[in-house]
């Protein structure tokens, strides 16, 4: 029997050089192929574990293939390494809505253009706009490419739509210079009331994204899918232009395709809910239902669109969300959504007018007249709404005092022949003759020493006459009457005062 072979040992393959593994991994990060880049990173980190560029390739690819959380875990376990990985833990934070988070981890840091850029985007989504664009400035002359497009969004947010004519002219960039910054524009058009141009605007916007896209290998779903803010902005111009049908026609229509992303597929719902009113409430609701984060109790918008949406949009929403409610006689449902607001919303004025209707439905209307005064008092530069709401709410609960002091306040106003004429029968009803009198001194003092040439004296000196001639002030109103012949010279102005 023949001896049996000896099997010959098996020679391990020697592992690739980690030279070989680097080029193996830039090449798949070059293809996008991200799952296969983490798999080779993690080689090379399985011979070098402190391999930095490995480390970032990872990261980096795990954020390009939307792994957000893992690459924050990465980032988290290689914290004690002296390797900087800041911007990316920003950038992770930043793509998870912890802004405030994100915005910390920038502190300090240089600020190169991707820095600024990060600083600039986190900003516009804390919803502090006026930084924002101080940050987008300082990227004038950088290389970024998105860089004009986000500052004019910016400026229109901060609400400086007057300013993006001259942002552009400084810039040196048209607005149809790409169809991002055409729609921006546009929305700065939109804000400043010039809504013909803003249409045209809005039209080239269109066709330059069709163009481009369709030239850069899109699919038509993914066109529409990008054009879709034009979309719902022309609806939108179509509305307030007052194409009710029109506009009510293409909202439905973008709803129902449902192939614009879900930001504006919200905005969109919001302004049909808003064009609708009080009409078809449960299905307002239903349709504002499906962009509520489905494992929350009450009402609250859905991780991606609370990340996407501005919060001018976000806050219209909920605004929108606690009107129907009423118009649905949910009250228990509206106080407890409205009471969720004041923090999502802590530098708003709304979630307090919100509070407002809510007290009213509920015939508290004292209590609606405290908060709003608390809240004129908390936010004086944003109180002019707030004291209209309190005047007329105090009005319809016969507070006559109240709605009179609130109106006072109004500076912008106060001296208005309208304003006036209100306050003065506030007053009256109120019983306070000396304090109405005192209102139409106040007016009458104020325009004689104004300036301007569309002076109101014509209006208030007779309706002042004519008060203290009711009210037993002869004298007073003697005066004044002499004081209108001066002015006209001639008695005709008596006679119009008789006739008014």
């Amino acid at each position: 029997m023949a001896p049996k072979s000896k099997e010959k040992p098996k020679t391990s393959q020697p592992p690739p050089a980690i030279e070989d593994l680097f080029t193996t991994l830039d090449r798949h990060i070059n293809r996008s192929e991200y799952e296969q880049a983490v798999k080779l990173a993690d080689q090379v980190l399985s011979i070098a574990p402190a391999a930095e560029d490995a480390i970032r390739c990872k990261v980096v690819a795990l954020v390009k293939d939307d792994k957000i959380d893992d690459a924050l875990s990465v980032i988290h376990s290689f914290h004690k390494l002296p390797i900087d990985l800041g911007f990316q833990k920003a950038y992770c934070l930043y793509r998870q809505n912890k802004l405030d988070e994100a915005i910390a981890c920038l502190r300090g840091r240089e600020r190169d253009s991707e820095t600024s850029l990060l600083e600039a985007q986190i900003l516009y989504r804390l919803g502090k706009t006026d930084a924002c664009v101080g940050v987008y400035q300082t990227l004038k002359d950088s290389e970024i490419e998105t860089a004009e497009v986000n500052f004019v969004a910016g400026l229109v947010s901060a609400g400086k739509a007057s300013q993006v004519q001259g942002a552009l002219e400084s810039w040196r960039i048209k607005p149809t210079s790409s169809f991002e910054l055409a729609f921006n524009t546009a929305c700065s058009l939109i804000e400043n009331g010039n809504y013909a141009d803003a249409e045209q605007l809005l039209l080239t916007a269109r066709r330059i994204g069709q163009e481009t896209l369709t030239d850069d290998g899109f699919a038509d779903e993914d066109i529409e899918n990008e054009l879709g803010p034009i979309s719902v902005q022309l609806a939108y111009v179509q509305q307030v232009l007052g194409q009710t049908q029109e506009s009510t026609s293409s909202y439905v229509d973008i709803i129902k395709r449902n192939t614009v992303d879900e930001s504006s597929l919200a905005v969109a719902v919001n302004n049909l809910i808003a064009l609708k009113g009080s009409k078809d409430v449960s299905d307002g609701l239903r349709k504002l239902d499906r962009l509520k984060d489905q494992d929350s109790q009450i009402f609250k918008l859905s991780q991606a669109l609370d990340a996407k949406l501005s919060q001018k949009h976000k806050e219209a929403i909920y605004a929108n969300r606690v009107l129907l409610l009423l118009h649905a006689n949910k009250i228990d449902q509206a106080r407890e959504l409205c009471a969720a607001l004041t923090g999502l919303f802590p530098e708003s004025v709304v979630p307090a007018l919100l509070q407002a209707a809510v007290l009213v439905r509920e015939n508290k209307a004292a209590k609606a007249e405290e908060l709003l005064g608390q809240c004129a008092e908390k936010f004086p530069e944003k109180s002019n709404l707030v004291l209209l709401a309190r005047a007329q709410i105090a009005a319809s609960a016969s507070h006559p005092h109240v709605a009179a002091e609130s109106l006072s306040k109004i500076i912008d106003i106060q001296h208005f022949p309208a304003t006036v004429a209100t306050i003065v029968a506030l007053k009256e009803r109120a019983g306070d003759n000396d304090g109405a009198a005192a209102v139409l001194d106040s007016a009458i003092n104020w325009w004689s020493n104004s300036m301007t040439e569309n002076n109101k004296l014509s209006i208030l000196m007779p309706e002042a006459a004519s008060f203290k001639l009711r009210h037993g002030q002869e004298e007073e109103a003697s005066r004044l009457y002499e004081e209108i012949v001066k002015k006209h010279k001639s008695t005709d102005a008596l006679k119009l005062t008789r006739n008014s």
